[in-house]
């Protein structure tokens, strides 16, 4: 099956290129060849390229273009931030995070907590909420940094933002907002948000993979991860300006889009999801129904494995996920949905749509009835126990 034929609904995981994109790029991986870091004409052209995108980028989320450092993505900006908070004192010792964090925040707090750092893990609510009193009561002395998510990747679920940063501003604690997922699909504005870094990622904004950004307030301290004389010395390496060039086309584009993809994607999302729980006896929404992004319906399917549903829905020209896909091919159950509350047969039952720019109202007609057609046969092929024996259709 082509690409062009398939029908696309795993938009957290990765986006679509905008062909704009790819055509503010090509001048930058042809002709377009200079290091931005050379005093000469190629590379002072290259330098201005990389600039403007730096203020596309602010001015998607609300900050000064000195404000922005380019990554390679989202994990390394994650990275980056919490390891800079650590480094900047070495008397602050403790991190703050939650539960149902992306594997980067998860991995790095596993790995700094077998390093003797002390790391709290913030339960969740079924509706994959934390308690914004618990955190307050979760910050000590020595905390270096609170590090939570905007937007969950796996449910799309909104943490408070606002109460979360006036918690951090009335205890004096740095605080780092995983924005990966919120970018783009919601509004972000940092002037006076209390927020000292925040991650982003272009691949989920329409750019290629490869390229990201770390916000950092300008009264914030900051350790480079990477050094180098790159990015005010803030992280060495030269920068892929062909990508960063796309970035801040995809931030300018996100930006002009926002209320109208909110309204248009959010109608696709609720229409798919309503028929999904008339149509499909036994489905269940993971995670709060309001306070999430427009563009994300995670489903809970009773009597299906979502292993055996991906291959079936692959088959029927179907993209959607299991949950992030920087833990796809996990036999595991989702950590997010576990910590939610949520049963392993229920975690394993569980599939994301994810919704974009691209996806048409004929699309989810099609993902309608495919969804419901796929689940139907699971739910026949499963014997009393065990998992379903899948057959090509």
């Amino acid at each position: 099956m082509k690409p062009s034929e398939l029908i696309y609904l795993d938009n957290n995981a990765t986006t679509k290129v905008d062909p704009a994109v790819v055509e503010a790029m090509l001048p930058w991986l042809s002709s377009n060849y200079g290091n931005p870091s050379s005093v000469y004409r190629i590379g002072r052209e290259a330098n201005t390229a990389v600039e403007l995108a730096r203020t596309q980028v602010a001015e998607l989320i609300g900050c000064e273009p000195q404000e922005i450092v380019f990554t390679s993505c989202g994990s390394e900006s994650i990275n980056s931030a919490i390891l800079s908070a650590l480094a900047v004192d070495p008397d602050q010792t403790h991190v703050i995070t939650s539960a149902v964090e992306h594997s980067a925040t998860m991995k790095l707090g596993e790995h700094l907590a077998r390093r003797g750092h002390e790391v709290t893990w913030l339960p969740v609510d079924r509706d994959g909420h934390i308690d914004v009193a618990a955190l307050a009561d979760a910050i000590r002395d020595d905390t270096a940094l609170v590090s939570l998510l905007w937007a969950n990747n796996e449910t799309g679920v909104i943490f408070p933002i606002e109460e979360i940063a006036a918690v951090c501003a009335e205890r004096k604690v740095h605080l780092h907002m995983d924005a990966v997922q919120a970018v783009g699909k919601v509004p972000v504005d940092l002037k006076n948000a209390g927020i000292h870094y925040l991650s982003l990622s272009g691949h989920k904004l329409h750019c290629p993979k490869g390229v990201g950004a770390l916000y950092v307030n300008r009264k914030a301290r900051f350790a480079p991860w990477i050094r180098g004389s790159q990015e005010n010395a803030r992280r060495g390496g030269t920068q892929n300006v062909a990508s960063v060039v796309g970035f801040g086309k995809a931030a300018e584009l996100a930006k002009s889009h926002l209320d109208a993809e909110q309204v248009h994607v959010r109608a696709m999302r609720d229409r798919f999801e309503q028929a999904m729980l008339e149509r499909v006896p036994g489905t269940a929404v993971n995670g709060d129904r309001k306070n999430r992004l427009p563009n994300t319906s995670n489903l809970s399917f009773d009597g299906i494995e979502s292993e055996a549903a991906l291959i079936l829905l692959d088959e029927r020209g179907i993209c959607c996920s299991a949950g992030s896909a920087c833990s796809s091919g996990s036999v595991n159950p989702s950590h997010v949905l576990k910590a939610m509350g949520r049963t392993n047969e229920q975690a394993r039952g569980s599939l994301r749509f994810s919704f974009g720019r691209f996806n048409t109202e004929e699309e989810v007609d099609t993902a309608i009835r495919e969804v419901e057609s796929a689940v139907t046969k699971l739910r026949s092929m499963m014997p009393a126990t065990g998992s379903p024996v899948l057959m090509a259709s």
